[in-house]
């Protein structure tokens, strides 16, 4: 009896050493709990970190993007935003915007009007800008996958003939770098402009590309068995998928964290002055996590 007794305390305690040291991170700031910054919104998207760190971030239902402060909280921005979804912010501070209203591409120019940059390929309307990041060089790749929108006029219909992602170029010219994905969403770019991850989230993967001098996209390699509505990246290269939680994997695509939410983050990005916010769009609230890494301009 008190060989079984010692046996049952040995393992008790092996699997709690187990426990402790899974709940250890490399990556999350010690003893940091995940904070609700704000509720009550219809469908939070989009976050964008702007120089200041800032968070500007989108309730699209309700054509609205707000903005979250770390010291004085969240404020609105915009009401009639061309129901922008995915945003970035590009070298000038302006925030560039995939406003799916009027299925565009676009900026807030300093009276915050839309400014257009694409809304059509070969002739034909795109579905619906829906995630974008922008490249060193300027260049903006963007997903355009199909969710039909009841703010849409009668009739709108899908008239690509693919879901596919697209690169528009410093000059302004536009070509369409992936057709292959049933429905394309989140994507990110590496800050040397040499990687991109795109999500294919109808299937469940995401997938990571090289870059070449032209903009398209080369070496197609399977990255992660999970797809993403956004994505973002931090200081040691780790890339971050929202698939009902947070899946934070390595360069290498190796699995290192899972962070769990009380809603489905649909979008994250890092946030604050020192860029140590994890900030997390998630449904009907947006929410918070002090981390150790920080994220990258």
């Amino acid at each position: 009896m008190q060989k079984l007794q010692l046996h049952v305390f040995l393992i008790c305690l092996l699997a709690a050493g187990i426990s402790s040291a899974q709940t250890k991170s490399k990556r999350i700031a010690k003893g940091a709990t995940v904070q609700q910054a704000g509720k009550d919104f219809a469908f939070t998207e989009g976050p964008a970190v702007a120089a200041d760190g800032r968070v500007y971030f989108t309730d699209q239902p309700n054509d609205r993007i707000h903005v979250w402060d770390e010291n004085k909280g969240i404020s609105l921005w915009l009401e009639g935003t061309g129901r922008s979804n995915g945003m970035y912010f590009n070298a000038k501070q302006q925030l560039v915007t995939c406003a799916d209203e009027k299925n565009q591409l676009a900026y807030f120019d300093e009276n915050k009007r839309l400014q257009v940059i694409q809304e059509g390929y070969n002739g034909k309307h795109l579905n619906a800008p829906n995630d974008l990041w922008i490249a060193p060089n300027g260049g903006i790749y963007f997903s355009d996958p199909y969710y039909h929108r009841k703010w849409w006029p009668e009739g709108h219909t899908e008239i690509q003939d693919t879901r596919g992602v697209y690169y528009v170029a410093p000059h302004g010219s536009v070509i369409r770098v992936i057709d292959d994905f049933e429905t394309p969403n989140g994507l990110i770019g590496t800050p040397d402009g040499k990687t991109l991850y795109v999500a294919d989230i109808q299937a469940g993967k995401t997938w990571k590309y090289a870059i070449q001098s032209d903009g398209t996209l080369a070496n197609k390699t399977f990255f992660a068995p999970n797809g993403s509505d956004g994505m973002t990246i931090d200081n040691k290269g780790n890339i971050y998928l929202t698939s009902g939680k947070v899946w934070v994997y390595s360069p290498q695509g190796e699995l290192l964290e899972e962070i769990e939410f009380s809603e489905k983050p649909a979008n994250v990005c890092f946030g604050g002055k020192n860029r140590k916010t994890l900030f997390v769009t998630a449904r009907k609230g947006v929410y918070t996590l002090q981390m150790k890494v920080k994220g990258v301009d």
